[in-house]
């Protein structure tokens, strides 16, 4: 949308798979891989900065499961951290319409969505550990909204970077972000070089010990 500002390290987030960027963070040391996390369609690609929300139980009288998506700038991800919850949904298909028309890039929940007819319909892209039809009404609450949360295993804190496709969702770091995409960059440049060398008849291994492919993860300081 036009109205989304440029963002040229989101944009090279996008031009690279999470297999890839998976590389680079281990190279780095960094978790960054959001564990069982997954597209609800294999179509389903995207890649913005983080807006965090976490849920809690509902207490008595409950809480709010959240109203705010009005909130939400255009073109960033909202992650929403359900502590892992398999029994109630935090996201359906009301949010999954605005958040459409906004121009949200997509979605990511530790824990589970409903609703699933309407994010393929209209391929809005939601990310979560699965789908099933119980609502978090009278269940959960909101506790908060923009703070570090925890996607997966990873720690998700507000404008760092997610990147999904059909491999998962992966979380760069904002401290950390130039030098995971220029490390992730390199190793997408190598492996391309070992593919053409292979399709010219090159042995595989020739290729590999060529581009140094098994020194591409290998585990540097940060």
């Amino acid at each position: 949308m036009s109205n989304i500002p440029q963002d040229e390290n989101v944009a090279r987030a996008a031009r690279l798979d999470t297999p890839t960027l998976s590389d680079a963070l281990d190279k780095l040391g960094i978790v960054g891989q959001c564990y069982k996390i997954k597209p609800r369609s294999s179509d389903f690609r995207m890649a913005g900065r983080a807006w965090t929300l976490k849920y809690g139980p509902a207490q008595n009288p409950p809480g709010t499961v959240g109203d705010f998506i009005d909130d939400v700038a255009p073109g960033s991800v909202i992650v929403l951290d359900n502590n892992g919850r398999e029994d109630a949904t935090v996201w359906g298909d009301i949010l999954t319409e605005i958040a459409h028309r906004r121009g949200i890039a997509g979605t990511v929940i530790d824990g589970i969505n409903r609703d699933t007819h309407l994010c393929l319909s209209l391929g809005y892209p939601v990310f979560s550990k699965d789908h099933w039809m119980r609502t978090g009404k009278d269940r959960v609450q909101v506790e908060a909204t923009g703070i570090p949360v925890q996607i997966g295993g990873a720690r998700v804190a507000p404008g760092d970077i997610l990147k999904g496709d059909t491999d998962g969702v992966v979380v760069i770091p904002q401290e950390h972000e130039d030098r995971v995409l220029a490390i992730a960059e390199e190793i997408e440049a190598a492996e391309n070089h070992i593919r053409a060398a292979a399709r010219s008849g090159i042995r595989l291994d020739a290729a590999r010990k060529q581009f140094k492919y098994h020194q591409l993860q290998s585990r540097e300081a940060t």
